[in-house]
Formats: C-alpha cells, structure tokens, sequence
C-alpha cells in the first residue's frame, strides 16, 4: 500500500497580530512516539500559552488524535488534523507552540493560524511516497549480466549492492506491482540461467530521482 509520509520533520513559524505560532512536525510511528514527541515540544516551549497538537498514524489513518490546549473548542487541534489529512499524511504529527501577541484573533482567525502554522510547518519538511518493494537477489553468469542490466533499466529498477566473482550476485529493488513480470522477462531474458531469490520485503521512498529505503 502506498501512502505520503513525512520523512524528515521541520519547523514554521507565521506572526498573526503579535501572536507567534510556532509549528514541529515529526513523523511518529506509534501513539508512544507522538506523546513523547509532544511531551519535548512542551519542554522546549515551556513558557508559551498554548501547545496544540494533532497526529495521524497508520496505513489507513486509523488512529487521528489533536487537542485545543486551552484555545476555545474546534480552532486549533482539529482545523490542525484537517491540514494533515488534506495532504493525505499518515504517521506525522504536529505541534504549534502559540505565543500570545496580546491581541484577540477570534475563532475563525485561530482557525487560520495554526492552520496556516501547520502549513508552514508541512512546507519545511521532506514529504515523500512510501511504497512496498522487493529485494531480489539475481545471481547469474557474465555473458548475462548486459541483458539484465538492461531490463533492469528498462523498468527503472535500482540495484542496490553487486558482488562479481566467479559469478555476478546482484540485489535489485522491484516495486512489489512488478516482482511477477520481472521475474518472467529476467528468466525469458537469460533462457533460464539466472538464479532470483527473494530476499525480503522493504519499504522505499523516491526523492529527487534517488531511491532510500525506509526502515
């Protein structure tokens, strides 16, 4: 199952009349992990007036929790989970840190703040795809190695380490969509001869044309 994720957190900041709303952003894996994040944006920002919050984890967003803080019902926590649902995040969590200005925004205008906090926060994070693959391990002789070099390109498929000794042991990245029809063009491709194994399920993200894989 593919989903969006963020991979690398950030922080934003935006001034509404005087008021500062500082926004943090984590990817979070558990509810465990979110508290504690939380928890040390607290800590960090331990003389602000409000620390809000929101967070979705799971592959199908199943577990969404925010909290006001102390600003009135609906204007924080909430409009902060629209924005990371918007997206279509999951595992992420932020935190916006407001500093009162001295000036009353009004809910609508609270509402537009740690949204607009949030989004801020959102713009300085590395957001990416994270998708299921395959490692394959292809082991084959050297007159073979140009024709799979080649399906591999074909399809755009990473190697991800190589070894040439007596034979050429390859691991590649094969989306899990393309594993089955990989398998038939490498065999059809080498008349047989080339040895694929699995070596495991992983996840991967694409960043930039580069392919990282996710623990």
């Amino acid at each position: 199952m593919e989903y969006r994720m963020v991979l690398q957190g950030g922080e934003g900041e935006i001034t509404e009349k005087k008021s500062r709303f500082i926004a943090t952003v984590r990817p979070v894996k558990s509810e465990e992990e979110a508290a504690a994040f939380i928890e040390s944006v607290r800590k960090q920002y331990w003389d602000a007036r409000h620390n809000c919050y929101a967070y979705v984890i799971g592959e199908r967003q199943e577990v969404q929790r925010y909290s006001d803080d102390g600003e009135p019902g609906g204007t924080a926590g909430r409009p902060m989970l629209d924005v990371l649902l918007g997206e279509n995040l999951h595992d992420t969590a932020v935190v916006v840190t407001r500093y009162f200005g001295g000036t009353l925004l009004g809910t609508g205008g609270l509402v537009r703040a740690y949204q607009g906090a949030a989004k801020e926060g959102l713009a300085a994070s590395r957001v990416v795809v994270r998708r299921e693959g395959v490692r394959l391990g292809i082991t084959a002789e050297y007159p073979d190695l140009g024709r799979i070099q080649y399906l591999l390109g074909e399809r755009g498929i990473p190697v991800l380490a190589s070894a040439y000794a007596e034979k050429v042991d390859l691991e590649a990245l094969v989306p899990a969509g393309e594993k089955e029809a990989l398998l038939e063009e490498l065999t059809d491709g080498t008349g047989g001869r080339a040895i694929l194994a699995e070596r495991g399920a992983c996840f991967y993200a694409k960043e930039d044309g580069k392919i990282q894989v996710l623990a």
